[in-house]
C-alpha cells in the first residue's frame, strides 16, 4: 500500500473515533465534521491506492457515486451516506445560526462507520477495521 493511502486510512479511523467521542460529549457540530472527514479520508485512501486523486470535495463525492455506486460496487445507500455527511459537515462547520442536532450527529457517525466498512470490504488486507469500528 502507498504511504499516502496508509496515512489516509489511519486518519479515517482516528476521525471516526473522534466523531463518536464528540457526539457522546454533545459536540454535535464537531462530531458531524469528524464523521465526514472519516469518510472522506477512507474514500480518499481507496482512490489513492488505485492511483486516483481529487482536488475538491465535490469531485470525490462524484467519484463515490460514479465509480462505486453507479458502477455497482457499492449499494446506493452508501452514496447517500457520503452525500449526507458532506451536507451535514457544511452545517456543522459553516452553519452560523444552524447547528447539527444530536440525532443527526449519531446518524453521521453511523454513516461514516458504514463507509469505512465499505472501503475495508473493497481491500480488507490493506484497509483493516478494528473490532470497535
Amino acid at each position: 500500500m502507498s504511504e499516502e493511502a496508509a496515512a489516509l486510512w489511519l486518519r479515517a479511523k482516528s476521525d471516526l473515533e473522534a466523531a463518536k467521542a464528540l457526539s457522546g460529549l454533545g459536540f454535535f457540530d464537531a462530531a458531524a465534521s469528524r464523521a465526514y472527514y472519516a469518510a472522506f479520508s477512507a474514500v480518499s485512501a481507496l482512490f489513492t491506492q488505485r492511483g486516483l486523486a481529487f482536488r475538491k470535495h465535490s469531485q470525490i463525492e462524484s467519484a463515490v457515486h460514479r465509480d462505486l455506486v453507479h458502477a455497482g460496487r457499492w449499494e446506493i445507500g452508501l452514496g447517500a451516506d457520503f452525500s449526507f455527511l458532506r451536507s451535514l459537515r457544511a452545517t456543522g462547520d459553516y452553519g452560523a445560526a444552524m447547528h447539527v442536532i444530536g440525532t443527526d450527529a449519531e446518524a453521521a457517525v453511523e454513516s461514516a462507520r458504514r463507509l469505512l466498512a465499505a472501503v475495508s470490504n473493497e481491500e480488507p488486507a490493506l484497509f483493516p477495521l478494528d473490532e470497535t469500528a
